[in-house]
């Protein structure tokens, strides 16, 4: 139901249509064919005589006068072609039209019956004169002289009309290769192809018609015609007149494409006295010849049977292969679509050549799927102009340039050979082979990985290897995966890293519980680039460590007050069953803090826990070694009666101390021994003995060069103490909570340096029950996942690149040796990639291997394998970058450089990074290489970097001013540097939906379930006065609502009367009865829902003319639009153009 007045077209009187213009053509009702026939008009047309009142492009008359042949007249086979002078063949061509006009008149829709009536001259390009002598200048036969009419003007060539095909005329050179013709499988038809009317002049399936013989060869009597000619045959085939077998044009194929090459004028042939010898592919001919079989890159082009056309390695793409012989453009095979099929909508007419590609790149001229790339020829340069149009945000949910690797690139064929984009993406999916051209491009380039990634429904689970058989190479370590290669028989293996030839280990084959051999080609580990190993007692320093929570809470006046003790006893209360505990061997603590530290046994034979007081802060102590940390079976009645008694015990606190620092060092003492999680929630600033900070909050400094400082921890005690907890697998996360400043900055140095996680609630009040519900929902989340223990991450390369610089939260404990006490889930670690030689090989690797404990206290080892080709082509590498993966390297990079440098540096850094990308792409990849330009050019698949640039400019995180708080400055930098890929996106450009007038089936349950309205660009020119709109940014939602709402959406929405009742600010939506409020409902749940996180959007209301503030808040998102003092979209590339064209690149 839509809740605004439609709008009334504004209706034009009917005119009588125009009569068609000068050169008018009708329209085909074959779109494609259309399409096919366009550069027909490039040739130029011959001026037509006064006295001839022919259509133009026509030979001399009306199609459809009596007399005149049909377009497409074949003569059946085997009929011999009139020889005579042009007169008899005329003749003899009227009386054999008679007796077909009637039927060829139902057949083609398109002809115009003749003004006149009066017989008209046949054409030539259908009935062609007798070629006797050689070919050459002025004679008709040669390929650049136009037939002159006996009657009339010279003769041009005819348009193709409506779809009806004829035959090529003698300007035109012979096709290459044709569907069906012998020694060749029948390429797959698509539907429309055999849903059409047969060629007339005989049945289809007849032997010699022209639909089971397209090639026009009729071999001796008796010869089967469905087999492939003998060599002699072929050469009695070829040389035999032309007049006796015609070529035949297939249905569909443009007479002015040979074969797959670009139109263009006429070319002179090679000719042997004056008989046209036809021209094949060197794949086919070689066939013919049986010299040898074709070779893979011929042979993958050949499209399947009876499946559509393949991609193949040898079309397209022009990746570099050292030490291999490039094959020459016109030896390539010809795409299936231009072997008489109907090419797809949205794809290219001619296969993709870097030439053409560079020089129509600026004129947007491309297609296929995705960003630009064609699924049956590779990629294709697309560039787009970023001025004057809005940006295609629908595009950042596309998924990422493929991947173009040859077939064989891979041992097996399995989907899942190369690493899923949600695990591992790389910026560039084609690696420059040189260290000067990636520094040309000024392309970054690293990797995002999220190693510990969430399985959602519908998800893949991760495949694990259970019988504990590990190939490794000898020399870097590599685990086997799909891109290593077999040889001596299958007894060794050649490492795709450094190409060291290893031994199969022995029961490679063999199945040890069945005592059974096995495929080798069904492993996992060669099937599947992400899988996990059952590390066997080698990879073991110690026992599997059980699965340890020590909660630290803060218990002072504040956290009392605020309602934080009270809701964390009661969510750890109701989440006891959700922990995992597969092996019972999970351990659980509660430490309580205000000015003293409060250890409590668990583990009291009379069932009720018993608390024990530590005073002393300078040098505190455990008070007993046993029972402090209990396992949760055997301790849970004690466990459950603590916490339902814990915020009474505390409730008429008056104390304000917070001992955080020397509360951290006795849960140290306790959990070091075994490792585990330490979960911190704090409701005030620590404010006594080691680890104690101040408000250092000065507004002075907001929105100066100064302001990084306050970005900065406090105090190095947390840092060395993270280091501490890192060397004894300890992690520790961080809740924080306040109305007043709690210096995140200094905090979060614990998560960053443990690989833990920091959840921030501004003004948290447990009195508002959204408050509430967010910290509820986000801590019972949090230790209910499954997550990886005790682990150590290496990412390695080929040869030739390493890691150079690593984001994330986590300890390098060498120079590519990453600690992590704690994996969570779905936390993403960006990592910088460089050159220490160049690349002279075809194909990278990136294998990621993290060796963990899983929560069940297996010892596992997941690996994550990553293939890109290498490439020398600069056009190629802008077609492969992942705008998506750049922007969040960008953004990790950024938030590095804010917080060690100044926040100016970081906005620079982001806006010379988009100006280096732009500039290089202008002088190199379009015609307008030096000098300026009235707009900007960018390739399709990095359209969106500017706006994303733009985004990350106003966001908290980076955005200037001196009304952003620092702890919520700081907070969002953690998250710019943790988030993955599907949230931080919408993190940086959120997401926005107009719901008042969305269509019916949105927010209903589809066959993929709750449909979700379209996105619509971050502007208020989108905004109406009486719509409701919807924003979301992966951490809040937001509803608008314009003033102008009729009371009807109030009611259906709100259960409210008019506007006036509804009540803004932070807010949960009522569940009614009304249609339209189940479908918002199911929206805003499915939006909470489908991001792989632990956070917990909350919803705001936000009225038109309510609270000034929650309006600029949410105006602030909307990034195409200009904010104070930073530009809009439109404004920021016209800056950009500006240092574009102003800079040399």
């Amino acid at each position: 139901m839509a809740y605004s007045q439609p709008q009334t077209p504004t209706m034009r009187p009917a005119q009588q249509a125009p009569g068609p213009r000068p050169g008018f053509r009708p329209q085909s009702p074959f779109p494609q064919q259309q399409q096919q026939q366009q550069p027909y008009q490039q040739y130029p047309q011959q001026p037509m005589q006064p006295q001839n009142l022919s259509r133009p492009g026509t030979p001399g008359g009306h199609p459809g006068a009596p007399g005149n042949p049909p377009m497409g007249f074949r003569p059946a086979n085997g009929a011999p072609r009139p020889m005579g002078p042009p007169q008899q063949q005329q003749q003899q061509h009227q009386q054999q039209q008679q007796q077909q006009q009637q039927q060829q008149q139902q057949n083609n829709p398109m002809r115009r019956p003749s003004a006149g009536g009066a017989a008209l001259p046949p054409s030539p390009s259908i009935q062609r004169p007798p070629m006797p002598g050689p070919a050459g200048p002025g004679h008709p036969g040669h390929p650049g002289q136009v037939h002159q009419s006996p009657n009339g003007p010279p003769l041009q060539r005819p348009p193709p009309i409506g779809g009806i095909q004829r035959a090529p005329s003698p300007m035109m050179r012979p096709n290459m290769s044709q569907p069906g013709s012998p020694g060749m499988p029948r390429p797959f038809q698509s539907p429309q192809i055999q849903a059409r009317p047969p060629f007339m002049g005989g049945h289809p399936g007849a032997p010699g018609s022209p639909a089971m013989n397209p090639m026009g060869f009729n071999g001796p009597p008796g010869q089967n015609q469905s087999q492939p000619p003998t060599p002699k045959m072929q050469q009695q085939h070829l040389q035999g007149p032309p007049s006796q077998h015609p070529p035949h044009q297939p249905l569909g194929q443009d007479p002015g494409t040979l074969g797959g090459q670009m139109p263009g004028p006429p070319t002179p042939t090679p000719h042997a006295g004056h008989k046209p010898k036809r021209m094949y592919p060197t794949g086919i001919t070689d066939s013919y010849n049986e010299s040898q079989p074709p070779s893979y890159e011929q042979a993958s082009n050949q499209p399947p049977v009876p499946g559509p056309p393949a991609p193949g390695p040898g079309q397209g793409s022009q990746f570099f292969v050292p030490g291999e012989k490039q094959a020459p453009a016109f030896a390539q095979p010809v795409p299936a679509y231009q072997q008489g099929l109907q090419p797809l909508a949205g794809q290219p007419l001619q296969p993709n050549m870097n030439q053409l590609a560079g020089q129509m790149g600026a004129m947007n001229v491309g297609g296929g799927s995705g960003y630009g790339f064609n699924n049956n020829q590779g990629p294709m340069l697309s560039t787009v102009a970023l001025m004057g149009a809005s940006p295609k945000i629908l595009d950042l949910d596309a998924p990422p340039p493929p991947i173009n690797l040859p077939a064989t690139a891979s041992i097996t064929q399995s989907p899942h050979a190369n690493c899923d984009p949600s695990y591992k993406r790389s910026t560039l999916n084609a690696i420059p082979a040189t260290s000067q051209l990636l520094t040309k491009s000024r392309l970054p380039f690293g990797l995002i990985i999220t190693p510990y990634r969430s399985v959602k429904e519908g998800d893949d689970p991760v495949p694990v290897v259970t019988d504990s058989i590990i190939a490794r190479c000898r020399r870097c370590r590599t685990y086997i995966n799909p891109f290593v290669k077999f040889v001596e028989g299958g007894q060794r293996w050649k490492c795709n890293m450094c190409y060291t030839l290893n031994e199969v280990p022995s029961s490679f084959d063999y199945d040890s519980q069945t005592q059974q051999p096995v495929d080798r080609w069904q492993r996992k580990e060669l099937n599947h680039a992400v899988v996990e190993y059952i590390a066997p007692t080698e990879y073991m320093v110690r026992p599997p460590q059980p699965l340890v929570y020590l909660f630290l809470i803060d218990v002072s006046y504040p956290a009392i007050q605020c309602g934080m003790v009270a809701t964390a006893a009661t969510t750890i209360l109701e989440s006891l069953d959700r922990i995992p505990n597969d092996e019972g061997r999970t351990k659980v603590g509660i430490i309580t803090v205000d000015s003293s530290i409060h250890f409590y046994n668990l583990g009291a034979e009379s069932g009720e826990p018993q608390m024990l007081v530590v005073s002393d802060l300078e040098d505190p102590f455990l008070p007993q070694p046993n029972d402090l940390l209990c396992n949760l079976s055997d301790c849970r009645s004690t466990l459950e009666a603590l916490l339902n008694r814990l915020n009474d015990m505390f409730k008429d606190t008056q104390n304000v101390g917070n001992a955080l620092g020397p509360a951290l060092q006795s849960a140290y003492k306790l959990i070091s021994p075994i490792g585990g999680k330490i979960l911190c929630l704090q409701a005030s600033l620590p404010n006594l003995d080691v680890g104690a900070l101040k408000m250092r909050e000065d507004p002075k400094l907001l929105g100066t060069s100064k302001e990084s400082t306050l970005l900065q921890a406090a105090s190095s005690f947390y840092k060395t103490f993270a280091v501490d907890c890192s060397k004894s697998q300890v992690c520790v996360d961080m809740f924080l909570f306040g109305s007043q400043y709690t210096d995140v900055a200094t905090l979060s140095c614990l998560p960053r340096f443990t690989g833990g996680s920091t959840f921030f609630y501004p003004a948290f009040t447990a009195a508002k029950s959204e408050d509430a519900l967010k910290f509820a929902h986000e801590l019972a989340e949090f230790v209910s996942q499954r997550i990886a223990l005790e682990a150590v991450m290496r990412v390695r390369a080929s040869k030739g690149l390493k890691m150079s610089a690593f984001y994330g939260n986590f300890f390098v404990r060498s120079t590519d040796l990453l600690s992590l006490p704690n994996v969570p889930r779905d936390q993403s670690y960006s990592i910088e990639v460089s050159y220490e030689d160049n690349l002279s090989i075809p194909i990278v690797c990136f294998q990621t291997a993290l060796l963990h404990t899983s929560s069940s206290g297996e010892r596992r080892i997941r690996v994550l394998t990553l293939a890109v080709p290498v490439t020398t082509s600069l056009s190629e590498l802008y077609m492969s970058a992942d705008q998506v993966a750049i922007s969040t390297l960008l953004a990790c990079k950024a938030v590095e450089r804010g917080m060690n440098s100044k926040l100016d540096d970081a906005r620079d850094a982001l806006t010379n990074k988009c100006v280096d990308i732009l500039g290089v792409y202008k002088t190199h990849m379009t015609a307008s290489s030096s000098g300026a330009t009235p707009n900007l050019q960018i390739c399709d698949n990095l359209k969106l970097l500017p706006l994303l640039t733009l985004g990350m400019l106003k966001h908290v995180a980076l955005r200037g001013g001196s009304q952003i708080p620092s702890d919520l400055r700081s907070y969002a930098m953690h998250l710019f540097s943790t988030l993955p890929s599907q949230c931080l996106i919408p993190y940086m450009h959120p997401k926005f939906y107009s719901l008042h007038n969305m269509p019916e089936h949105c927010g209903t349950i589809g066959t993929n379930g709750i449909e979700m309205p379209l996105a619509m660009n971050l502007s208020s020119e989108r905004l109406e006065r009486g719509g409701l709109f919807m924003l979301d940014d992966s951490q809040n939602i937001f509803l608008w609502v314009g003033r102008d709402a009729v009371p009807q959406l109030c009611m259906d929405l709100f259960g409210v009367p008019n506007y006036e009742s509804i009540r803004g600010g932070k807010t949960t939506l009522p569940t009614l009865e009304s249609d339209f409020n189940q479908r918002v409902n199911l929206i805003v749940g499915k939006t909470r829902e489908m991001r792989r996180t632990s956070y917990y959007p909350q919803l705001y209301v936000i009225k038109e003319d309510g609270d000034p503030a929650l309006r600029l808040w949410f105006l602030s998102h909307l990034i195409e639009d200009r904010a104070e003092p930073i530009m809009s979209y439109y404004q920021y590339l016209g800056h950009l153009k500006d240092r574009v064209n102003a800079g040399s690149f």
